[in-house]
């Protein structure tokens, strides 16, 4: 059998994929051995002196590891355990998935720089792959999207890591519709609705953009500009409940064409962003003052 790593947004948090389902209807966050006496392998896990938080959701084990270590240092010695612990043929769970309790989260109301858009922010990993629905046809891989598009006055809805960026209709108001939101997602996370299903990701165009086995296949400029949004554009995008995604680059044009999600899509002050902030970097940090930058709608 293959388990397979596979980073995440987050450099303290590493992904083990197994070939098969671990649990199909719930998700599981332990934070230390006590937690985690419903899952024998979380338990051994918790031995590793590094190992902080371990998450458990569809096919895959989320580690978050202490930053005693670095990830590149120990991650064939947890592999190796996980694959040992696999081929013994024990359980990961031995919980009654219809009996057991509510996972209590927290979900708290965030704004961002677009005024249409409310960043909803849990206290636990929700997914572990950026994902963008611009309408209830391509929420495929999201059972909480498509229940989400079932409100009237959602209009888009961009999911990472911790938190759900939710785009609101103009006819709508955040002070009236912001808590029946929170309270929706709370509830549906804590009865152990399905978030993702990330095995129905691959075929979404977007998520592919920036995969490593594409970055290996642009030119030298195009890798250049993807490291410096991912180094020094992303981090601040993200923070503010978006995304942007590295599309093309056209050397005789010098234009460079980015995608835009999330609350940074149809944002006021996104334009001022990509003219003043984004393409001025470019221009200096690639010593090219032609560059232009510009986002597809």
């Amino acid at each position: 059998m293959n388990i397979t790593l596979k980073e995440t947004q987050n450099p303290a948090i590493l992904k083990f994929e197994f070939p098969d389902f671990i649990t199909k209807n719930k998700s599981y966050e332990f934070k230390n051995i006590d937690e985690a006496s419903s899952s024998p392998l979380a338990q051994k896990l918790f031995y590793l002196p590094f190992v902080k938080t371990v998450y458990i959701s569809g096919n895959f084990i989320a580690i978050e590891r202490y930053n005693i270590v670095e990830w590149y240092d120990v991650k064939e010695e947890v592999l190796q355990l996980m694959e040992d612990y696999w081929t013994s043929q024990k359980p990961i769970l031995v919980v009654s998935e219809e009996t057991s309790k509510k996972n209590p989260i927290t979900i708290y109301a965030e704004t961002t720089p677009n005024p249409a858009v409310l960043k909803f922010v849990a206290n636990k990993l929700l997914t572990s792959k950026m994902v963008e629905f611009k309408n209830i046809d391509e929420t495929s891989a999201s059972k909480l999207a498509f229940e989400l598009f079932k409100f009237p006055f959602v209009k888009e809805i961009f999911m990472d890591e911790n938190y759900i960026s939710v785009t609101k209709f103009e006819s709508a108001s955040w002070q009236e519709i912001s808590n029946e939101i929170r309270i929706f997602i709370k509830e549906y996370i804590e009865n152990g609705g399905e978030i993702i299903d990330e095995t129905k990701l691959k075929n979404i165009s977007k998520q592919e953009k920036q995969e490593v086995s594409n970055f290996e296949h642009l030119d030298t400029t195009s890798q250049q500009i993807v490291n410096i949004l991912e180094e020094y554009v992303k981090p601040a995008v993200q923070a503010d409940g978006g995304n942007i995604l590295f599309d093309s680059f056209d050397s005789e044009s010098k234009k460079v064409k980015v995608i835009l999600q999330g609350a940074c899509n149809g944002c006021p002050s996104s334009t001022f962003t990509l003219k003043n902030g984004i393409e001025n970097m470019l221009k200096e940090m690639l010593n090219d003052s032609e560059i232009k930058v510009e986002a597809l709608a």
